[in-house]
């Protein structure tokens, strides 16, 4: 499972999934997590990370979430039925449905991922990403005169 080099989820990324959500598990209820967690079966309710833990969220191509997703990092390959809020990245992997709104830091969305909602950049970013602007004309002006 983890040692098959197709499986581009775990290929891809240093990641170190404690938990694994298995094919066959189907999980009804609310995931609090402070470690990271790859979900290969089903999971009908939200799963939320604790704020101060850099924890990731895989959603394997068998994986199906059904609520809303909270963590540092999300990656999904299956489907996601609910709003996706990651401080840090968002990745789509190819055949990737995700149903909600994604609220990212970066993101990252392959061709053939399919997104029915808003994309919306983490308002730190986009205010950091307004300085930086701002910070580069400065300079310019700077060096013109």
């Amino acid at each position: 499972m983890f040692g098959n080099s197709k499986d581009k989820l775990t290929a891809t990324s240093n990641e170190r999934f404690d938990t694994l959500i298995g094919r066959t598990t189907e999980i009804v209820g609310r995931l609090i997590l402070l470690d990271s967690v790859r979900i290969d079966g089903k999971v009908n309710g939200s799963i939320e990370a604790q704020v101060d833990h850099k924890v990731s969220v895989a959603i394997g191509a068998t994986g199906e979430v059904t609520g809303d997703i909270k963590a540092n990092r999300v990656m999904v390959a299956g489907k996601v039925e609910g709003n996706i809020e990651a401080a840090e990245r968002v990745e789509l992997q190819k055949d990737s449905v995700v149903l909600g709104d994604i609220t990212y830091g970066s993101i990252a969305v392959e061709h053939g991922a399919r997104i029915l909602g808003m994309l919306i950049q983490s308002s730190k970013v986009a205010s950091a990403a307004v300085d930086a602007k701002s910070a580069i004309q400065a300079a310019q002006t700077l060096r013109k005169d």
